[in-house]
């Protein structure tokens, strides 16, 4: 997985055909998508309850281009390396969700995986300067966790900008996960962001059977992203 700043795509399957996440996978894949987001919440961290390892593992296979495992989940550390095992190539903790984040990196890493640190809306970025080598990715949320659908934050904006300067030259991709579409993503991309996850915004109006709108949805994202980072 090499590293570069180009505008990747990641649908999140929380807005997948839960019965169908095998084809719905191949079918974003297939109409575009550059990675596969998987939103794993416990109900605990986040008001929500719902993917798990097995989950993981069972949809490994269908998976041809990056797993990336988001874990909304508190304490994280006991479980990464069940999740490893069932093929994430990127596990992200949230920042707030352990009093020993650069620790849980660690161990991200030493079980073979990307490491992502995840950002709520509320969290500053005064903690993330001490972790920059610790990480291969930095998650901002621009909604609250634990649910999909919900309206875009702007005060997120400011500090993608800030910590795009932060990261300097550093291989670290910026990745932004809530209320991503069309109209936000060429914000986001401004600002430095190069992963942009979309969940109803890249299923809306299509499925398994009729996949074509995943590709034109994933397009109008990209494209109006691309324009904006360039």
């Amino acid at each position: 997985m090499g590293f570069d700043r180009a505008i990747k795509i990641a649908p999140s399957i929380l807005s997948a055909d839960f019965a169908n996440f095998g084809t719905e996978i191949q079918a974003v894949e297939a109409q575009g998508a550059d990675w596969i987001h998987v939103d794993v919440m416990d109900g605990h961290f986040v008001p929500n309850l719902t993917f798990g390892p097995p989950l993981c593992k069972a949809i490994r296979r269908h998976i041809k281009t990056v797993m990336d495992v988001h874990l909304m989940i508190a304490p994280v550390d006991p479980y990464i390396e069940a999740f490893a095992d069932a093929g994430a190539d990127i596990l992200t903790a949230h920042l707030e969700a352990g009093p020993h984040i650069h620790r849980t990196l660690q161990a991200i890493r030493g079980a073979g995986c990307k490491a992502g640190l995840a950002l709520n809306p509320g969290t500053g970025l005064a903690d993330v300067e001490h972790l920059l080598d610790m990480v291969d990715l930095i998650c901002v949320m621009t909604v609250n966790p634990g649910f999909g659908g919900q309206k875009f934050i702007h005060s997120q904006i400011d500090k993608v900008r800030r910590l795009r300067a932060m990261i300097g030259d550093r291989p670290i991709h910026i990745e932004i996960d809530g209320g991503i579409d069309p109209t936000t993503a060429p914000l986001m991309a401004a600002a430095g962001a190069d992963v942009l996850v979309a969940g109803s915004a890249v299923f809306k109006g299509g499925s398994v059977d009729q996949p074509a709108p995943y590709g034109d949805n994933i397009r109008a994202i990209r494209t109006a992203a691309a324009a904006a980072q360039a």
